[in-house]
């Protein structure tokens, strides 16, 4: 593990970083596939742009007013660079609104935005399972294979190095698909199907994560109805693309 990164006078908390890089990673390839398919690059930045922004705001606001009584005794600390400081499910709301309001805004249509958007999203992916390797979090179940590490007193599975590789074969597939003449909204929905489906078996292998019920985790009830959303999605343009034809 790696929390931190000593630059010269300056120690940098190194998920963060890693989560900082691959958006600028992620939006790089994004513009590049917008241009390539005369999508406005532009708005495409300025969208993630405004969606990071009002995530992060929303994300702080939303953890300060869950410890309201913590901040109330320093109130310098809302404004602390710690990203353990931040709610996910308040920056996802927050960020997807501003997203909206921005798309609907510009005329943006939907699902070509989100095909557009759809490389930012897998290098993202690639960075989340970074930084949850930096610092030790989403960590693996016991295990006695010969390729589990010492982690938190035991031999453990590196479930975060899964995470990364299975994100990179997704970043590949969905890049090479890129070059298909295909329904708006085939990308996108082949990347959360993927992902749904590598999050539902990757998840058997954390030591971390939340049992929901009968040894299910939360999270793989959560991939598994993306997964059936997206499914039914992704037929739905498919059926589209073939009346188009006829």
């Amino acid at each position: 593990m790696f929390p931190t990164v000593q630059l010269g006078p300056l120690n940098i908390q190194a998920p963060g970083l890693v989560i900082i890089i691959s958006l600028w990673a992620g939006l790089s390839l994004a513009e590049k596939f917008a241009k390539r398919n005369g999508y406005p690059a532009d708005k495409i930045y300025n969208l993630v742009l405004v969606s990071l922004i009002a995530g992060v705001i929303g994300a702080r606001l939303s953890f300060v007013l869950s410890n309201i009584s913590v901040f109330a005794v320093s109130l310098s600390s809302i404004v602390s660079l710690n990203p353990g400081l931040l709610d996910p499910f308040g920056g996802t709301v927050t960020a997807l609104l501003a997203a909206v309001i921005y798309g609907y805004k510009n005329h943006l249509e939907i699902w070509s935005t989100l095909d557009t958007l759809t490389p930012f999203f897998a290098v993202v992916m690639i960075g989340i399972g970074v930084s949850h390797l930096s610092s030790g979090n989403a960590y693996g179940a016991e295990t006695s294979l010969p390729w589990g590490f010492n982690l938190w007193g035991a031999m453990r599975h590196p479930s975060q190095v899964y995470e990364i590789v299975a994100s990179s074969v997704t970043l590949l597939i969905i890049w090479h698909d890129f070059s298909k003449n295909v329904s708006p909204g085939i990308h996108f929905l082949k990347f959360f199907i993927i992902t749904s489906i590598w999050i539902i078996l990757l998840e058997g292998f954390r030591g971390d994560s939340q049992i929901f019920v009968a040894g299910i985790r939360s999270n793989q009830i959560i991939a598994l109805i993306t997964l059936a959303v997206s499914v039914i999605l992704y037929e739905e343009r498919i059926s589209i693309k073939a009346n188009n034809l006829d």
